[in-house]
């Protein structure tokens, strides 16, 4: 089943597109990245084979998409939206799990701990800016304070697999082959574009089966 709602929050008005499972056991609400929207492959990916193993999925839209802007606001005006979505998010009585791609990701570990998030998704974490590693974001991940799944190309400018800290306590990274920042992988490649999305969503499904 599949819904829209409407959230007014402090920035603007939001958007929740529920793709909701007949039996929930969990609430994965994932946010998009700066530079796009819900249409991302791997977050339509989610929303699709999620829901058959027990867990709604929440896609949201933050308040400059659903006001048509082209750039995202700065950080502490997404972690604002994304605090105003949360009441409905926990509206179903059940474990919210906070997700999201790219700058998404940044406002779900930002804000786990004070929200009472059961767990972040981080998908294409940006590690640091292309190019500049020494502007790490590790913090940020590490920080998150609760089970975390980071998704991440293998071939992601803003941070490849093996740049991540070592911690593996904090955190579990599963890696998408070939995969850039939004999870394309070339032509060439020997994985395809639809065996890349089963990483990623196998990798999920077996995550939040381990969280229940």
């Amino acid at each position: 089943m599949t819904r829209s709602e409407i959230i007014p929050t402090e920035t603007g008005d939001a958007r929740i597109t529920w793709h909701s499972a007949k039996t929930p056991k969990l609430v994965l609400a994932v946010s998009h990245g700066a530079g796009g929207g819900i249409e991302a492959r791997d977050l339509v990916a989610l929303a699709g084979a999620l829901p058959a193993h027990g867990v709604s999925v929440a896609l949201v839209e933050q308040p400059w998409r659903v006001a048509g802007k082209k750039l995202a606001p700065a950080p502490k005006t997404l972690d604002k939206g994304w605090r105003g979505i949360w009441p409905a998010l926990e509206k179903p009585g059940l474990p919210v799990i906070a997700g999201g791609r790219s700058a998404g990701a940044r406002v779900a570990c930002r804000t786990a701990g004070e929200l009472g998030a059961a767990a972040v998704l981080a998908l294409s974490f940006p590690l640091h800016p292309p190019g500049k590693p020494e502007k790490s974001r590790a913090e940020e991940l590490l920080g998150a304070g609760v089970p975390t799944l980071v998704v991440q190309g293998g071939n992601d400018p803003f941070g490849k697999p093996a740049e991540f800290p070592g911690d593996f306590g904090a955190y579990e990274l599963a890696e998408v082959p070939y995969g850039d920042h939004g999870f394309a992988v070339p032509k060439r490649a020997d994985i395809t574009q639809e065996e890349a999305l089963s990483v990623i969503t196998d990798a999920v499904v077996k995550w939040t089966g381990s969280l229940v």
